[in-house]
């Protein structure tokens, strides 16, 4: 009896879980009939967001690399020299293409000599701060940090002597 009995139960259980994925399947179904436009429009949303991303990481990539090397190529004739004084020639052409004023190539001969800002201030008879904006403006345009760098670049340049 206790067979038939767990049988029974067994088969009734069964039925009953039968029954129920049918009910969920029917439910679904519905759902999907009623929202059918829905969950094609989002279908077809996803699909294209999918695409449009895949497309845009596409376009993003560079197909070439591209290297770009600067080298400082350095004159040790000058081509058209405008005199200083007498002892030295200065290179026309670097000076034109690094945009160096008069009197920040004068502040820069000064500098060269070893003068602190102070006795280029006194001997160009202007302010202290006026040597200091143009040794700021000397050290961006020459691309250095300090006045040694200044000077060293200034001499392979042609500037100074």
């Amino acid at each position: 009896m206790t067979v038939r009995f767990t049988k029974h139960i067994v088969v009734y259980g069964a039925s009953l879980a039968a029954l129920l994925v049918l009910m969920q399947w029917l439910q679904m179904r519905y759902l999907i009939i009623d929202h059918a436009m829905d969950i094609y429009t989002g279908a077809i949303a996803i699909i294209f967001t999918a695409l449009g991303i895949w497309l845009a990481l596409k376009l993003i990539k560079p197909k070439t690399e591209t290297i770009v090397i600067e080298k400082e190529v350095y004159i040790e004739v000058p081509s058209s020299p405008l005199v200083i004084n007498e002892n030295f020639v200065v290179n026309e052409k670097s000076l034109d293409r690094s945009g160096i004023s008069s009197r920040e190539l004068e502040v820069l001969q000064l500098m060269a000599t070893g003068l602190s800002n102070q006795e280029i201030a006194s001997q160009l008879f202007v302010s202290l701060n006026t040597v200091k904006t143009h040794t700021s403006n000397l050290f961006l345009k020459m691309d250095v940090k300090r006045r040694t760098q200044a000077v060293d670049k200034a001499r392979k340049l042609g500037l100074i002597s």
